[in-house]
């Protein structure tokens, strides 16, 4: 607006100055051809200036409408954009909220548009997997699978939450692909470790778990319940391969190899012990159970004993028989020699010693001895206190729960 002014007020100084010149005119003569053009000096000045000043005059109307024009482009070019965005921030509002078939919806609209197909899709099909529609999951995989998962751009997450729908699906193969794909990362991230267990446990691999799970023990943020099912788990699983592939020597030999404080974790000590009855191989198993029954120091490893497929039990019978001999009104031992006799079939002796267990005062007994207990009278012909046991056992959960 200033550069106007001036303009303006140059142009009027040279119309007020002009009168003063028309004594000393001056000519201009301009010869092209057989065009002539012939001015005074202060006229060419005028007319000068006049053009000068139109064509700042057009060229601040020309660039005034080329903004226009710029503005009324981008806003209609980038609209759709616009609203794939817009899209997403609710999609994934609507995700955090649990609204999950209105997340589904929107993030798997505005996947291509928002540029964010990816973690669109990855969270369309977390969404689709949380309603139980396994269709429209696998085909969101599907989209997020045709696409290299940028770690950089989306971080080790993306590759995490896949993998999990992945697992959910049984997309065992898949899942291996990616896994192995980022395979350099497990050590470095626990979560990844999870997995790679998790699938490790599906394909049979137990040996290799075996290993994985010196790093587990260490780890400070997985769980160690959860660690502590998949020794279970895996221990289980090389124990039966050594009896199954190969031979009952062969099961002795890796489990005396073992490190002693690993055969003495719990999980591990369980699961060869379940192993060797399964295949009832008595005398080993009996070695191991007798100095646990004959200390009855440890509750907890007694109560989980109950459950083992047992087959021969005179030994630790005596030995449990021994602990009633000291103390009769001995709830853990009342429930051990229960079981044991039930292992042997002998109804009666595990009768009585129920009876003993459930009139104890307080309730003493847990939900594994009603169960026991309701199945020893069916065999026993007494149906009808079998039914009134049972119906305690119910009520004993709902207490609990």
């Amino acid at each position: 607006m200033k550069r106007i002014v001036v303009l303006i007020l140059i142009f009027f100084a040279a119309v007020a100055i002009s009168p003063f010149l028309i004594n000393e005119k001056g000519y201009i003569l301009i010869a092209m051809g057989d065009l002539t053009l012939e001015s005074t000096v202060v006229t060419a000045i005028i007319m000068l200036v006049i053009l000068f000043l139109g064509l700042l005059l057009s060229l601040k109307i020309f660039r005034g409408g080329l903004k226009f024009t710029f503005g009324a482009w981008n806003k209609i070019a980038f609209a759709s954009r616009r609203r794939a965005i817009r899209d997403f921030n609710k999609g994934v509002a609507c995700y955090i909220l649990e609204d999950n078939q209105q997340a589904e919806h929107l993030l798997s609209k505005c996947a291509e548009p928002s540029q964010q197909a990816q973690l669109c899709y990855l969270l369309a099909a977390s969404a689709a997997d949380k309603q139980g529609l396994s269709a429209n999951s696998k085909h969101y995989l599907a989209q997020v699978n045709e696409q290299t998962i940028s770690i950089k751009e989306l971080g080790l997450e993306s590759v995490l939450v896949t993998l999990q729908l992945l697992l959910n699906h049984k997309e065992y193969a898949k899942a291996r692909e990616l896994i192995d794909e980022h395979h350099k990362h497990i050590g470095h991230d626990d979560r990844l470790l999870a997995l790679e267990i998790t699938l490790s446990l599906v394909e049979k691999r137990y040996d290799y778990v075996v290993k994985q799970l010196v790093a587990a023990r260490k780890s400070k943020t997985l769980e160690q319940s959860k660690v502590q099912q998949w020794e279970a788990q895996a221990f289980t699983g090389v124990f039966n391969q050594q009896i199954e592939q190969k031979s009952n020597h062969a099961l002795h030999e890796y489990w005396d190899a073992l490190p002693k404080k690993v055969k003495q974790r719990e999980p591990v000590l369980l699961a060869y012990c379940q192993v060797l009855a399964q295949h009832k191989i008595n005398q080993p198993l009996t070695k191991i159970l007798l100095p646990v029954i004959k200390k009855g120091a440890n509750d907890a490893l007694l109560k989980k004993i109950r459950l083992l497929p047992l087959s021969a039990t005179n030994e630790l019978a005596q030995a449990v028989q021994k602990h009633l001999h000291h103390d009769p009104t001995s709830a853990k031992w009342l429930s051990c020699l229960a079981h044991l006799a039930i292992a042997e079939k002998e109804w009666d002796r595990a009768e009585k010693a129920f009876n003993s267990l459930v009139n104890l005062d307080g309730q003493q007994y847990d939900e594994v001895d009603l169960k026991s207990f309701a199945m020893v009278l069916e065999q026993r012909g007494q149906l009808e206190k079998a039914i009134q046991v049972l119906n305690k056992l119910v009520n004993f959960k709902a207490a609990k729960s």
